[in-house]
């Protein structure tokens, strides 16, 4: 086939003043010679590559075309819709061969992933017969534009490019591109974008085409960084992508991001420290792909870097969870023009079009290395997973034991989650005994011995360690007052988040048992429905919270115990049990409790009386009626997006109740008097004083005084402290020093250093704040006195991440209701700094003062993290409902 000349793209774009530009059009790979019948790029897209960014819709209509064109070297493949409702798609791209065999391909490689279902001469025989594998996934922070491009201009590269490098990569690998994984993300970051554009795009870092708005393109609908979601899967997004990839498990995943627009390009292999269960063949595969790659970078004159930043720790990036079943996954990251042009700091213009090129010249590259070593990927992913069947039979640890004799809705999420990771659960339909304990009918066992054990030990231990040298290099650098290299939080056990009790056991016992579903939510119940004086629904997991919901939305009455008690039938009923009576309820009550079970997975009890032997009867002050309540959240700047994302999803999507949100202009002079609950999310960028104003922050203190609930979360506590008249008592802590104030005069008293470590203290600043904390779980302990903590544990586990520390309230102010443990418990999970150890110790959680008729209560962390602190969801619910329940409001 002759080489065919594609026009050439704007001369803005290859200018001399362009990042580096080649001489050729976008994509271009050395030797490549495009077929004489290939179509345009502008046919397809309707324009050049680099020319203009393109739209999710554009993006889906371009592989549409490139499909409808190529059917016999591309496929398409659905996996999946956004919040939104945007499509969710990946393309396969081969030979036609391999695509005509492309169910019998991917069923070899489910086969490889169970060693058990397959004799070794078996799996030898599909290891020789195979293609490789690789998955491009682009674009999962939405304002990071170019990989989406990037893997549009591969597809388009793969199907067109008759060079001999192409055709062998198609004839021995799959090619598998996931172009856009935040179509949501990315269409509020093209809109916004194209909105701000004036005569020309603007390259310089001041303009507003290079500073977004809030929330900005980063996040999805419910504004989650999605590259922290692969472990608890919250969003439907990544969870439907990780249900996808456990069809095929490709051999290599390259998750293809964008970063600062001064950084260059940064490929494999990561920085330290890795986590512990990668092999050693991986971290070999990663040194060869970045080897690949910086050989064609070397050719193109393409700077790059590698290990200085993006580890390869916490797995729950799209670039690490993929190594935990035996693939090699990697972080890609290209200079971000955001837009299409950007100043960089020595005046060179770095442009749209050079972000897709090289990300293409990286992809491409990749496929070539996965190609060269077809088999031994193969090999490597089989040997993997048959290994950790067999680290499973050897380990210590044989079984992972879970009585499930509270929380029964916890139980259900973590099982079902665990399934969704491709992790055999069972339950027991029998009771048995292991490790010198009893367990009953409905226990969980996870068995060790499975391929998946890496992933297993990883989600389910309490800590997986970081390197000893690593983190003596952190004390060091911490030492000479520099920040630490610790990426992301060093903790993220889910059944500590959860707050769940877990058993090791090196017993794996046999007993008469069900498989566990992916199913997160069962089926509730109702005992006795004709219960002649109502129905209670026993209070302590997400189940009854979900029911709270749903009757409080179809006009329900109801009353909550704020202390537990015995009723007549013998049964104990936890602190916190709703209670719904006939008598103030419509005649069909029946019929509704029984379609809010189903639909909640809650249990609910019938009652014949309401005589109660023990505890407060039903018409006590300690049972108070619960409100149908409207919440408002601040929203917009100075919110931090993801803290007000996740505040909300956890209510709309945890429990089902909707939310308000009200930007700070509106709420300074707003009439709160609809609303019963406030919440305010953490702050990133600003703060409250300044967002809300004096006017702001009056109209907040009289919902107060009025009877409203005000919810702080995180460092929005800190605001509530301010002034001579705040709205919480307590104070934020410097950290523990001996510094003395600087002296005024140019001489002081001689000081003998007679250690090393006394110089280093001498480094410190007088009255500075406690060094920042990456990320650790943390225990707690729970008042149970008070009505807040109704139906909570009595111990909590909560995520730490920051340097706020505060003072606890005096009994005269208010309610200390959460602390943290002692400085010898304090640490569940993770890494925390010694000194942060014993500081925080004791030093509250979450706090609750009176105002008036109404109250404040402030969580000194996020209970809503990431979503994925489950543990501590009830708490927050009880805070806005139980709260609202407690206020003196009049309706």
């Amino acid at each position: 086939m002759r080489l065919v000349k594609l026009t050439l793209l704007a001369a803005s774009l290859s200018s001399a003043m362009a990042f580096a530009a080649p001489e050729h059009t976008v994509p271009y790979f050395p030797n490549s010679q495009y077929r004489a019948d290939a179509a345009s790029v502008p046919q397809l897209l309707g324009h050049h590559f680099g020319e203009r960014i393109s739209e999710p819709a554009d993006i889906s209509r371009f592989f549409e075309l490139l499909a409808n064109r190529y059917p016999d070297q591309i496929k398409l493949v659905p996996y999946g819709k956004s919040w939104q409702g945007r499509p969710l798609f990946y393309a396969v791209i081969g030979s036609a061969a391999n695509i005509a065999n492309l169910a019998n391909i991917e069923a070899g490689m489910r086969q490889l992933a169970d060693p058990a279902s397959v004799s070794i001469p078996e799996a030898k025989q599909l290891i020789a017969s195979m293609p490789a594998s690789v998955w491009i996934a682009s674009s999962l922070h939405g304002n990071e534009i170019s990989p989406a491009d990037g893997a549009m201009a591969l597809a388009y590269h793969l199907v067109s490019d008759s060079s001999a490098l192409t055709q062998q990569i198609l004839s021995n690998t799959l090619v598998y591109i996931d172009p856009l994984q935040n179509p949501d993300g990315h269409h509020r970051f093209v809109s916004r974008y194209y909105a701000t554009v004036g005569l020309e795009h603007s390259p310089d870092r001041l303009s507003a085409e290079q500073n977004e708005p809030w929330p900005n393109g980063r996040t999805n609908h419910y504004l989650f960084d999605m590259n922290r979601d692969w472990i608890s899967l919250t969003q439907p997004e990544i969870a439907s992508r990780v249900k996808a990839m456990q069809q095929m498990y490709p051999l290599i995943f390259v998750d293809s991001h964008e970063m600062g627009g001064d950084m260059g390009y940064y490929f494999s292999p990561e920085a330290e420290p890795y986590n512990p269960h990668i092999q050693a063949n991986q971290r070999s595969v990663l040194q060869n792909v970045g080897q690949n790659n910086a050989k064609w970078f070397d050719e193109l004159g393409y700077d790059y870097f590698t290990r200085e930043i993006f580890d390869a720790f916490y797995p729950g990036y799209g670039a690490s969870w993929p190594l935990y079943y035996g693939s090699v996954s990697m972080t890609y990251e290209m200079a971000s023009a955001r837009g299409h042009h950007y100043r960089m700091q020595d005046g060179t213009i770095l442009t749209f079009a050079d972000g897709i090129q090289r990300n293409f010249v990286a992809f491409k590259s990749t496929l070539e290395s996965a190609s060269n070593q077809a088999s031994q990927l193969l090999e490597n992913f089989y040997q993997y997973r048959l290994n950790a069947s067999k680290l499973g039979e050897k380990d210590g640890i044989r079984s992972y034991l879970f009585a499930a004799d509270r929380d029964r809705a916890g139980h259900q999420k973590l099982m079902g989650v665990l399934t969704q990771h491709g992790i055999a659960v069972e339950q027991a339909q029998e009771p048995f005994r292991a490790c010198g304990k009893e367990y009953q009918t409905g226990s969980y066992i996870i068995r060790t011995n499975q391929p998946s054990y890496h992933l297993m030990r990883t989600l389910l231990d309490d800590t997986v360690p970081m390197d000893e040298a690593f983190i003596a290099k952190q004390e060091q650098r911490r030492a000479n007052n520099l920040p630490d290299q610790i990426y992301d939080v060093t903790a993220w056990s889910l059944p500590l988040m959860y707050n769940l009790e877990m058993q090791r056991c090196n017993q794996a016992p046999r007993f008469a048992s069900n498989k566990v579903g992916p199913e997160t939510v069962l089926a509730g119940s109702v005992t006795n429905p004709e219960g002649k004086y109502g129905f209670v629904v026993p209070w302590g997991d997400m189940a009854a919270a979900r029911f709270l919901s749903g009757a409080l939305q179809q006009g329900l009455s109801l009353r909550s115990s704020d202390l537990a008690f015995t009723h007549q039938n013998g049964s104990r009923y936890p602190a916190g049990t709703l209670v719904l009576s006939r008598a103030n309820n419509p005649e069909n009550l029946t019929a509704k409790i029984t379609e809010l079970a189903l639909q909640s997975g809650a249990h609910v009890e019938g009652l014949d009386s309401s005589w109660i032997t023990e505890g407060p009867n039903f018409g006590s002050n300690n049972v108070p009626a619960v409100p149908a309540i409207n919440i408002a959240m601040l929203w917009d700047e100075p919110t931090n997006p993801l803290s007000a994302g996740s505040a909300r999803f956890v209510l709309e999507r945890g429990i089902n109740y909707p939310v308000t949100a009200i930007r700070p202009a509106q709420l300074r002079n707003a009439d709160l008097s609809r609303y019963q609950v406030l919440i305010l999310p953490a702050t990133g960028r600003g703060n409250y004083q300044q967002a809300l104003s004096a006017s702001g922050q009056q109209n907040i203190r009289q919902f107060v005084e009025r009877g409203g609930v005000l919810i702080s979360l995180g460092n929005a506590t800190s605001w509530l402290i301010e002034g001579e008249n705040p709205l919480l008592n307590s104070k934020q802590e410097y950290q523990v020093s001996e510094q003395e104030k600087l002296a005024t005069t140019a001489k002081v008293p001689g000081k003998v250093l007679a250690e090393q470590t006394d110089a280093e203290q001498m480094l410190k600043p007088y009255q500075a704040d406690p060094d920042w904390v990456p990320g650790f779980i943390a225990n707690a302990t729970v008042d149970e006195n008070h009505w807040l903590t109704a139906g909570i544990a009595p111990q909590l586990r909560s995520l730490y991440v920051g340097n706020q520390i505060y003072q606890p309230l005096r009994i005269s102010d208010g309610r200390n209701v959460v602390s943290f443990a002692g400085p010898k418990t304090l640490l569940a999970g993770g890494f925390v700094w010694e000194e942060n150890r014993q500081q925080i110790a004791h030093k509250p959680l979450v706090m609750v003062q009176a105002h008036g008729r109404g109250q404040v209560i402030a969580f000194t962390q996020e209970p809503n993290f990431r979503a994925y602190v489950d543990g501590m969801h009830l708490l927050y619910i009880n805070a806005v409902f139980r709260g609202a329940a407690h206020a003196g409001a009049l309706r």
